[in-house]
């Protein structure tokens, strides 16, 4: 039998004894290894595909080596090659995130035995089961189950709740899907003997999906904590026979205490009795790796959380999640004696450029051939022209073109849907924020659109995601905490020092917003006043000074109507004073679709930014950061910043220098 003693083997290990046996197909250690009554169980992750089947740009109008299930696919079929035995699930948001998404949801539609592309893709590769994420909300749910009865493999949550009553306890909840299913296959152990084995695999999704998607949602639906409902269902799964439990968490990893409703809760779902292991995902990131370095309770170089094996398999098909399992036979059941977890790549880093390590599996190309096809001549379509080039290389440090235009389609969009109410004397700001602006996504992620025709997958690049207009109505006093919160993305510089970095990386960017409308200066001397999730961290800290409206100093007893977006009115991001209360205006009409309007209206747009807030002086100080090097030819333009070069950044970005 092979002994849990064997805990502490290393895969080089594991290597040099499949080496050792003259064994030398490319077969993994475990299946090597393996002996009577113990077999290699491989169990495989994508997740957070977001509709990239094909590695294809659809923004740049422009193949990738980055992201596509087509070349995931190759992953697949490899490491199942690999291995005596598999299993291959799917961890969520696989609906919504890229234009194709967009076309079949808006311009085709989803008409009685219509299959969506991304289930196309899927069925080609027989995955074992699946789960939600919190974009398959974004187009609602009749749309979302016309989409899942395409698929051949079940889809399972067991906190989303059908209707919105929960009962007073979670087994008692009616589900929208069922909350886990139990996979029964045939495993093979090392001496060749097959035996039945019940996998039972289990699905949550983030309770937010309340706030982010609530006209889908309220009252149609409700949700419950995820760690709440595994204590409920994963017992009953072990009742009902399980060998073992696999968790399926849109969820991801958050080394804080415990917290009823928690967002990224796989750290503490790993902790519940009877679950084998975890796939975890949401965060756009990969695990085992780096991110997770020196946190409590994750093993981000073993990968495990808790002590349980996990895997996160990146985003758009960037990595497969891989969890490796020598299980053993206990009496007539299994468990697990020894794992391995990683994240495999499809492509790697070579200073800017990315080198794929796989090609596509055309059988997967071709199952949404006509779909890319008919996307592209969708993205392709001209809605009108700018005068000036669209770019979001220094949206993080200065006023920016990319989220002057969405500002100002905003605001003439509120202006209108705002006459003969009570409303309509008030003055109008307009909160957006950049989408794309580096990141994780890389130097490439940013939008640049040339001089010339717009056309939707231009608008598309400029508005991420299909969120809807709302406008609220607040004080003067509520918008400086809108700004300051924004502030957050800055780290603290001391004055007179040189090349300070600026830049918080783990603030995302769509939580950056700049309110066009007024005018101010951000202080970085000043400590952020809110911490990273909106709590108050410093009372007494201010970094949004010399706030103006019409050229006069903001009055914080002034009424002032905000155009944004549901996600921003819904309290996400947790915006201090900003939540249903203060909506006075509920639009029918996406973000991305009012852009596509004003710009078709105005037939050309200047998007030049007017440089309405900038840093505030600071003598004798520099600070650093990173943008995308397609950047350069538009640094000299930027309003109100000086900008120089300063070499190279990490991972392929350009940096540069501002001197406050």
């Amino acid at each position: 039998m092979f002994s849990t003693s064997n805990y502490s083997l290393s895969r080089r290990t594991l290597l040099m004894g499949a080496a050792a046996t003259g064994f030398t197909a490319a077969l993994h250690p475990y299946s090597v290894l393996a002996s009577e009554g113990t077999a290699h169980l491989r169990l495989m992750e994508t997740t957070d595909l977001h509709v990239h089947v094909f590695p294809y740009d659809y923004y740049g109008d422009k193949p990738v080596d980055t992201a596509g299930l087509a070349r995931t696919a190759t992953l697949i079929r490899d490491i199942r090659s690999e291995a005596t035995n598999s299993v291959l699930v799917d961890n969520g948001d696989f609906l919504q995130g890229n234009p194709m998404g967009d076309y079949i949801a808006y311009e085709r539609g989803m008409r009685e035995g219509d299959m969506h592309p991304v289930i196309k893709g899927m069925n080609v590769l027989n995955f074992d089961a699946g789960t939600l994420g919190n974009h398959e909300f974004n187009y609602g749910l009749d749309f979302l189950t016309k989409v899942l009865a395409g698929a051949n493999f079940p889809v399972v949550c067991a906190n989303l709740v059908n209707g919105s009553t929960l009962a007073s306890n979670p087994r008692g909840d009616s589900l929208f899907l069922k909350p886990y299913v139990i996979v029964e296959k045939e495993i093979t152990d090392g001496a060749g003997k097959s035996y039945p084995i019940k996998i039972g695999f289990i699905g949550f999704v983030p309770p937010q999906i309340m706030s982010w998607d609530r006209r889908h949602l309220e009252g149609n639906a409700n949700t419950r904590d995820i760690v709440a409902a595994a204590k409920a269902f994963v017992p009953e799964m072990r009742e009902q026979g399980c060998d073992l439990v696999i968790a399926l968490s849109h969820s991801g990893i958050d080394a804080n205490d415990f917290s009823e409703g928690m967002e990224n809760a796989s750290l503490h779902l790993a902790a519940v009795d009877g679950i084998d292991a975890v796939f975890t995902g949401h965060q756009h990131l990969a695990f085992p790796g780096p991110a997770y370095e020196g946190l409590p309770g994750i093993d981000s170089g073993k990968g495990t959380l808790f002590g349980k094996p996990a895997a996160m398999g990146g985003f758009w098909g960037s990595h497969l999640g891989v969890i490796d399992l020598m299980v053993e036979r206990d009496g007539s059941s299994w468990r697990v004696a020894n794992f391995m977890t990683e994240a495999r790549p499809i492509f790697e880093k070579e200073g800017r450029k990315a080198i794929p390590l796989v090609d596509s599996q055309e059988d997967i190309l071709e199952a949404v051939r006509e779909d890319h096809e008919a996307t592209l001549a969708y993205v392709r379509r001209p809605v009108g022209k700018t005068s000036a080039p669209l770019h979001s290389y220094f949206a993080l440090v200065a006023d920016d073109p990319s989220v002057q235009i969405v500002s100002k389609a905003q605001t003439w969009y509120i202006g209108q849907m705002l006459k003969d109410t009570e409303w309509e004397n008030l003055p109008i700001l307009s909160a957006a924020a950049p989408f794309k602006a580096g990141g994780r996504g890389g130097p490439e992620y940013y939008t640049d659109v040339p001089v010339g025709d717009v056309a939707i997958k231009n608008v598309s690049d400029l508005y991420l995601y299909p969120n809807t207009v709302r406008a609220v109505a607040i004080k003067g006093s509520t918008v400086k905490e809108w700004l300051e919160r924004s502030a957050g993305i800055f780290l603290q510089v001391e004055p007179g020092k040189a090349d300070q970095p600026l830049i918080d990386t783990k603030f995302p960017s769509y939580n950056f917003d700049v309110i066009d409308g007024v005018t101010y200066e951000i202080d970085l001397s000043q400590p952020s006043k809110y911490g990273p999730k909106g709590e108050l961290a410093n009372p007494d800290a201010n970094r949004i000074v010399n706030l103006r409206f019409n050229g006069a100093p903001l009055d914080p007893e002034a009424t002032f109507v905000v155009a944004t977006n549901n996600y921003r009115a819904s309290g996400g991001g947790n915006f201090p004073g900003i939540s249903d209360d203060v909506v006075v205006f509920v639009g029918p009409d996406t973000n991305r679709d009012v852009l596509v309007r004003y710009i078709v209206e105005q037939g050309t747009i200047n998007p030049s930014a007017d440089a309405n807030w900038r840093f505030r002086a600071m003598p004798g100080t520099t600070v650093l950061f990173d943008t995308g090097p397609g950047g350069t030819e538009h640094a000299a333009s930027v309003e109100g910043v000086k900008i120089e070069p300063a070499g190279d950044g990490a991972d392929g970005f350009a940096r540069y220098r501002i001197t406050l």
